[in-house]
């Protein structure tokens, strides 16, 4: 029977026993086809299961129809053990409860699904928290972190994984619920038969086990054997935490609780380089750290240049820099160890306040987020990116490491775990290039060598998967391989749970991702400018980390609203990603531009901009959706929201000729119902009113009433300021005026075509954004600045206009212009009326925080004495998303998760700040509340 026909016989007995929530469409395979590894395995199907029973299931039919099976927590893994060929169990959708917290014997019950940080939200009011800490905690399951033994920075001070789990419950390979404890101790009379047969064969293996396995904490490759030795007491649970899925399938967890230490203090030591401050690190390890973390000078470079050079506190002096953090119940014996550690190394620095601790520790988060670029600027891979050495050895290991990488010519930014030997670091291997994968594959034979001679482990903390179980014999004996053989036959003799792992092995250069696709370089409309002008380069510079499922809101962030209204996998930044890269791999969609496949995922992409900034590899979801948009209907007839919201400048141009007539025409019950259901605009929205006098007629006929001297600025007028908000450009007027410029306007009409490209009309774009840039241009030479008004529309010319015209024509454009506190902030004396006592939500557009950032803005408002409270995630209006069929119910449940909460929770007196006019509309739309531009903010308090 076809391997298809098999599955399409699963899928009806899943159902027929139960099992429900099954996806089995091309567009969810490919969604599932990647994990944050280089591999790519498509799964036949893919069933979200609700309960224990559920999972029982799914493995006896799997066993059954020969069909292998994989559980999936976040699919953060970067080793690739969370994609298979046959059905994958996603246990994020449903499995994400805690069940229980028990803060008298300091433990928790979870489901497999459970993302960290909701187990830590949960613990938090009883003072606990779940000790490991990986970098993806706000994503990452619990399930996921028990598969391959997460560990974290803090594993000095909380241990792994593995340390921290006190029970579990499983269904092994043959079908056997498991339930058990830490330690079992010895098997029980009449227990599962896998249990005793483990228990035999470690008997007869005791010294394979002893000499061969936990020589060091971050031991992490293969099977966890020593957990079975005698004076371990028999623990099978820290056997399974480990094992990557292919014993068995955990349904449940019963995880121990820490308390936070009273006092922290951070410690950031300076050394002349990587390998220096690696050989510095076991000396510190006396001094009882929770943390020994590692970074050099290239993660730093690269954080100053994506984020801004404040997003680098001042460092020691050198090259390296090691972090340390000491912690403890005792103040004073804290601070003491503290000055201990800095008294070895020539210049130090001591950080007791946590405000400025986590300012520098975000170096060590954002870099690791940011090393999916190489510093040449290439895409940098997962593969062989937390090998781990016995931390005596660190310091030479580097050396001998950064010679390899010369070796193979290839570059990478290198941190890690420097108090646990662990070195983490993604590769530029040249994967899309003649000749790449074997050179991939010559390196991590060369690595595994390498780390082995140090007495090393291949993984530290990510487990094998398909990147190093192959490589696992340069590491251990062939008595030790037998071993692993041997424990997967006695819980999966028929090879069902996640093969290729572990044992008998995929090859680690087999089932790559990047080099199966294919170039896209011809008749784009986008110039991909960081990518070599590749569509498909640029789609992949998605690694599928995963911080698009994580809640970023708390901190300011915005990506991705969609996914946070739906939690579906296909409405993440990700997964929108692997849907295009199968579309350029041309297999699983097959179709093109034009796929079902592809439109369906971009549907709810609210082109917020919200990854460009966020994501940590740079993805641009709305530049996608908008090539995509463009090479699907060029030359066809559009959807009719494309013609109405698309072309909205030209409509409004229009309607501004009589605007009394067309707004009370709108008005009339049933042209208003005629006119949005020709519009393609979901009933339930109201509509703008147009302005009964435009911005630019305003200016035009007060021209002669405002100052004629002032430092000359441009104001760049928009079509939403102009006919929709024309209050907004006089406000911004006053405030400039009294700040000593004198506005001015050009002379045409202006358009940025933010509405065109929204909507895929990019060669309309192109010549309409074209003819305003030229003008703009003018400007520019006479050293004048630029103002923009409308977040959307400054975003375009700062952003997109240079991938839709010539760099050299745009650039300086780009360059001049400015929002208005970016503008205010350079003025030299002018200084932002007080607002002392003035309570402030603010909700920054998703382009102004994704482009311009808002950074400027919160410095004016923390210097005039507002109490601000900003806001992250979108209002859900995004533009014409918001507006159109088909998005009012998402767009209405991305508003409740930060915006409308705290409208409801704000007095009357708090002043809502708004500077997107989509967010002023969403606002009234939704709620009896009216926001206010920050020009109108400013204006109101000036001096008459």
């Amino acid at each position: 029977m076809l391997l298809m026909d098999r599955a399409a016989d699963l899928a009806n007995d899943l159902r027929r026993r139960g099992v429900t929530d099954l996806l089995t469409d091309s567009m969810s395979r490919s969604l599932f086809s990647s994990d944050a590894s280089l591999y790519r395995v498509p799964p036949l199907l893919v069933a979200r299961p609700r309960s224990a029973d559920d999972v029982a299931t799914a493995v006896e039919l799997c066993a059954r129809h020969e069909i292998p099976l994989t559980a999936r927590g976040a699919g953060t893994s970067v080793a690739g053990n969370a994609v298979g060929p046959g059905l994958v169990l996603d246990f994020s959708r449903h499995m994400r409860k805690v069940l229980s917290v028990d803060p008298g014997t300091r433990t928790a019950v979870v489901q497999p699904g459970v993302v960290q940080a909701e187990l830590q939200r949960a613990a938090a009011p009883h003072g606990l928290r779940f000790g490991p800490d990986p970098s993806t905690h706000t994503r990452c399951t619990i399930g996921g972190m028990i598969g391959n033994n997460a560990c974290g920075s803090r594993t000095l001070g909380y241990g792994r994984t593995s340390d921290n789990v006190a029970g579990l419950k499983a269904v092994t390979g043959n079908g056997t619920a498991l339930d058990l404890t830490s330690p079992l101790g010895a098997p029980a009379s009449g227990g599962p038969a896998e249990v005793t047969a483990l228990h035999e064969l470690a008997a007869a293996n005791l010294a394979t086990i002893r000499t061969e396995f936990a020589r060091f904490g971050r031991q992490v490759s293969g099977y966890a054997l020593e957990h079975l030795l005698p004076e371990r007491r028999f623990d099978v649970v820290r056997l399974l935490v480990g094992s990557e899925g292919t014993l068995a399938v955990l349904t449940e967890a019963t995880v121990n609780l820490v308390t936070d230490p009273a006092h922290r203090v951070l410690i950031v030591l300076g050394y002349e380089d990587i390998a220096a401050a690696g050989d510095a690190a076991p000396a510190l390890l006396e001094h009882l750290p929770t943390a020994c973390e590692g970074i050099d000078a290239r993660i730093v470079d690269v954080v100053r240049t994506r984020k801004g050079p404040d997003a680098v506190p001042p460092l020691p002096s050198g090259a390296a820099w090691l972090f340390v953090e000491v912690a403890g119940e005792d103040e004073t014996e804290v601070l003491d160890r503290a000055r201990r550690v800095a008294a070895g190394c020539e210049d130090a620095l001591i950080v007791t306040d946590p405000a400025r601790a986590a300012s520098l520790w975000r170096i060590r988060e954002d870099g690791a987020g940011l090393a999916g670029r190489s510093p040449a600027g290439l895409p940098a891979h997962g593969g062989w990116e937390d090998a781990a050495v016995p931390p005596a050895m660190l310091g030479r290991y580097l050396r001998d490491f950064e010679a390899l990488m010369g070796e193979f010519d290839v570059t990478g930014l290198p941190y890690g775990h420097f108090g646990d030997g662990c070195l983490h670091i993604r590769i530029d291997w040249p994967l899309d290039r003649p000749g790449g994968p074997e050179r991939f594959r010559g390196f991590l034979e060369s690595a595994a060598t390498l780390v082995a001679g140090y007495g090393g482990s291949l993984s530290g903390e990510h487990g094998d998967g398909r990147a190093r179980s192959e490589l696992l014999p340069r590491m251990y004996s062939e008595s030790a391989i037998g071993l692993f053989e041997q424990v997967k036959g006695i819980f999966d003799p028929n090879d069902v749970l996640n093969p290729g792992v572990l044992v008998r092995p995929r090859p680690v250069d087999a089932d790559l991702r990047v080099p199966a696709a294919r170039p896209v370089r011809k008749n784009l409309a986008l110039a991909y400018r960081h990518d070599g002008g590749d569509f498909n380069q640029s789609v992949h510079r998605c690694t599928g980390v995963g911080k698009c499922r994580a809640d970023n809101t708390a901190s300011g962030g915005v990506m991705c609203p969609s996914y946070l209204a739906t939690r579906e996998e296909k409405d993440s930044t990700r997964g929108r990603a692997r849907v295009l890269q199968e579309m350029v791999n041309g297999s699983l969609v097959s179709g093109g531009w034009r796929s079902p496949e592809v439109h369906e995922a971009l549907d709810l992409c609210l082109s917020c901009k919200g990854c460009a900034s966020d994501c940590p590899t740079g993805i641009d979801m709305a530049a996608y959706k908008s090539e995509v948009l463009h090479q699907s209907y060029r030359g066809r007839l559009r959807p009719a929201a494309h013609y109405s919201l698309g072309r909205l400048p030209l409509w409004a141009r229009l309607a501004g000729r009589m605007p009394r007539l067309v707004n009370a025409a709108l008005r009339v019950p049933g042209l208003r119902r005629a006119a949005l259901a020709v519009a393609g605009v979901d009933r339930r929205r109201n509509l703008p009113e147009f302005a009964p006098r435009t911005f630019r007629e305003w200016f035009e006929r007060t021209r002669d009433e405002r100052p004629a001297e002032g430092r000359p600025v441009m104001l760049f007028v928009d079509t939403f300021t102009d006919h929709f908000a024309p209050e907004v450009g006089r406000a911004t007027v006053a405030v400039l005026e009294a700040a000593g410029y004198r506005p001015q306007i050009s002379e045409n009409r202006q358009c940025c075509a933010l509405t065109w490209i929204s909507t895929g009309q990019l060669d309309a774009a192109k010549k309409i954004l074209g003819r305003t840039v030229a003008e703009l241009a003018e400007a520019t030479e006479a050293g004048v600045p630029i103002v923009g008004m409308e977040p959307s529309c400054t975003a375009v010319l700062r952003s997109d206009a240079l991938e839709l015209l010539d760099e050299e024509v745009a650039a300086p454009v780009a360059e001049r212009t400015r929002t208005l506190a970016e503008l205010l902030a350079d003025t030299p004396d002018w200084r932002p009326p007080s607002f002392d006592g003035t309570t402030v939500v603010a909700q920054p557009h998703c382009h102004h925080h994704a482009v311009m950032g808002w950074g400027k803005d919160a410095e004016m408002l923390k210097e005039a004495g507002a109490d601000v409270r900003r806001l992250g995630g979108c209002c859900g209006l995004a533009g014409n998303f918001g507006v159109e069929k088909g998005h009012y119910d998402v767009s209405v449940a991305i508003a409740e998760h930060q915006l409308l909460p705290a409208l409801r929770d704000a007095d009357a007196e708090t002043v809502v700040l708004a500077d997107g006019f989509s967010c002023r509309t969403q606002i009234a739309d939704l709620s009896p509340r009216q926001g206010v531009h920050l020009a109108q903010f400013l204006a109101e308090r000036l001096d008459p």
